[in-house]
């Protein structure tokens, strides 16, 4: 079973992340005003740090897709993460963008909140090279951070029905993680709302002791 956890901050947080098992590091290079979101020379240092350690995932809500391209030729991740705002991208962009970016993995977003992801996600397969299925919310522009979960039994059916590989996002923690993908069956499970510790302000850090426990129910599972 493959862990991806958001958002990682600086690179000393990283590498204490690898150190947990992680395989996939997603990290938030944005102007938006979004959860832990970092600039886009920190976010170089990061993805420079896991090389060789770890996959580096870059999460983009633009629908721009210069904003998009110079954000992957400045950050340089493993693989470029899509949640913007449904229908923000048309089928016709997505494959602009591959032009755009040619040999550059992508993770395309879909919102689970009814049956209809079902044929979304079958018509964005052909686009993406991995799906990840997650919760939207109103607080946050795009798809994720919600810390909610959705419909397994759509996302169980997502699954079943496209080629490429799924990642479950939304709401999951140390103690249902297990049941979702005994349930779903994924490729890879995603956290990042409930693997942060909170201050104050908002802001937030990653919490280790939780991401080592998801880390160990997710690979017992």
């Amino acid at each position: 079973m493959t862990i991806q956890i958001y958002t990682m901050q600086t690179p000393e947080e990283a590498l204490k992340i690898v150190d947990l098992g992680v395989d996939h590091l997603g990290i938030t290079p944005s102007h938006c005003g979004l959860p832990g979101e970092i600039n886009y020379e920190i976010a170089r240092s990061i993805t420079d740090a896991l090389k060789g350690k770890a996959i580096s995932v870059a999460l983009s809500v633009d629908t721009n897709l210069d904003t998009i391209k110079d954000m992957v030729e400045a950050v340089q991740p493993d693989i470029l993460h899509l949640c913007g705002p449904e229908d923000g991208l048309t089928f016709e962009d997505l494959n602009k963008l591959r032009e755009l970016l040619p040999g550059k993995p992508i993770m395309q977003a879909i919102s689970v909140d009814g049956p209809e992801a079902i044929e979304i996600a079958c018509a964005l397969q052909a686009f993406a090279d991995y799906l990840i299925l997650d919760t939207q919310t109103e607080d946050v522009i795009g798809i994720g951070a919600s810390g909610k979960t959705h419909d397994w039994n759509i996302s169980r059916k997502i699954v079943q029905s496209v080629r490429i590989p799924v990642i479950l996002a939304g709401g999951l923690t140390e103690d249902n993680v297990a049941e979702a993908i005994q349930h779903v069956r994924p490729w890879a499970v995603d956290s990042l709302t409930h693997t942060n510790h909170y201050l104050p302000d908002g802001r937030f850090y990653k919490n280790l002791a939780r991401i080592e426990a998801f880390v160990s129910h997710a690979k017992g599972a």
